[in-house]
């Protein structure tokens, strides 16, 4: 029973009051998402500095791990969870299911301590600490790293100044060209905000507290697309009262969106500044240890995933690094893209990325060897 005919029915209010009660006991019962657990895949810490853990995944057990050792490494905006949301939705599952020999980079909580950080301590100094570890702990030379949006920029600036410890370079969702949705039919939300801002108020907006602030930087997301959170807070939520994997798969989402990290000052400064206001990085201005980075300088292999319907970062943004290593004399002929047809997250949550984005991976490990 509806109170209206057409596309404007409204449920029948009994109906509906049904599920919100069904939906108010679910929450009561995970303590409005608070119990409710993610990233649960077994790991164990094998190497810490300060706030910084290193992880190596327990192997599968039905599988022994035979291809990498590959390090997961995700940005300072967000948390490295996201790739193992819950055993359905676990981009890390799946890669141990398949025998890969799996390590992952946790940054933590960074706090005024680490305001003064910036892209050398993370990209230079911090990742090539965790390399070492990995290469101590996997018996191997060199390792494949999995950069994460601002992670694969942090992976991509390594691997371009270290070949001979990387192996092999797997990005996804990374911008590398922050202008080049610039030319796009729409050009990319967060891309247009920032670019719009003068640049001392993008360093008033770090200088305030000494970092970027994870509330704001959780809040501006939320408003990237304003009528979707509405819609998600409101009859998407409700329609999920009567199932309640369903409402738990949501929860977990919105428990990892919730987890932001305050970003560390200079860092931050180097982020919005440097690369999404100047766009140094293509431009061969981005320094680290002082010394501009090269991208083509790259010479391991790479496959470069992004999301067809990324609306945080543009696929052309991503693809920018095809056109970078096609100028190096061999073409950069061991060079690959996957598209998958999702967001920004849903590249690692969605069904669809269990089913192409994991496989391909595989793919790519084994044929790199």
């Amino acid at each position: 029973m509806t109170t209206a005919a057409g596309p404007f029915a409204m449920p029948d209010p009994q109906a509906m009051t049904e599920r919100l009660k069904a939906l108010g006991r679910r929450l009561a019962a995970t303590r409005g998402g608070a119990a409710i657990e993610i990233a649960t895949t077994p790991k164990d810490e094998i190497w810490r500095d300060g706030k910084i853990r290193l992880h190596r995944y327990r192997p599968a057990a039905e599988q022994a791990p035979h291809l990498g050792p590959m390090l997961i490494l995700h940005g300072l905006v967000g948390r490295q969870s996201v790739t193992d949301l819950e055993p359905a939705r676990s981009l890390v599952l799946r890669l141990l299911e398949a025998g890969v020999e799996l390590f992952v980079v946790d940054w933590g909580n960074p706090g005024r301590a680490e305001q003064c950080n910036d892209f050398t301590d993370y990209a230079e100094h911090h990742l090539g600490d965790a390399i070492a570890a990995v290469r101590i702990a996997s018996g191997a030379e060199g390792v494949v790293l999995f950069g994460i949006c601002e992670g694969g920029v942090f992976a991509a600036c390594h691997a371009a100044r270290h070949p001979e410890t990387v192996r092999g370079l797997a990005l996804a969702v990374t911008p590398i060209d922050f202008h080049a949705d610039k030319a796009d039919p729409e050009p990319g939300l967060l891309n247009l905000w920032i670019r719009s801002l003068p640049e001392k108020l993008l360093a008033d907006l770090v200088d305030e507290r000494g970092n970027l602030s994870g509330q704001l930087t959780g809040a501006l997301f939320q408003q990237l697309a304003p009528a979707r959170t509405l819609a998600k807070y409101t009859s998407r939520l409700a329609g999920l009262a009567g199932d309640s994997d369903a409402l738990d798969t949501f929860l977990r989402m919105e428990k990892w969106l919730a987890d932001r990290p305050d970003h560390p000052g200079a860092a931050a400064k180097e982020w919005l500044i440097g690369l999404y206001l100047e766009n140094r990085l293509v431009r061969g201005e981005f320094r680290i240890m002082g010394e501009p980075v090269d991208l083509a300088a790259i010479a391991c292999p790479v496959l470069n995933i992004f999301g067809a319907r990324d609306h945080i970062i543009p696929p052309s943004c991503s693809r920018a690094l095809g056109a970078i290593l096609a100028s190096r004399d061999d073409g950069g002929r061991d060079y690959q893209e996957l598209e998958v047809q999702t967001g920004h997250a849903g590249v690692f949550v969605s069904r669809r990325a269990q089913q192409t984005v994991a496989p391909a991976l595989v793919r790519w490990l084994a044929r790199i060897g």
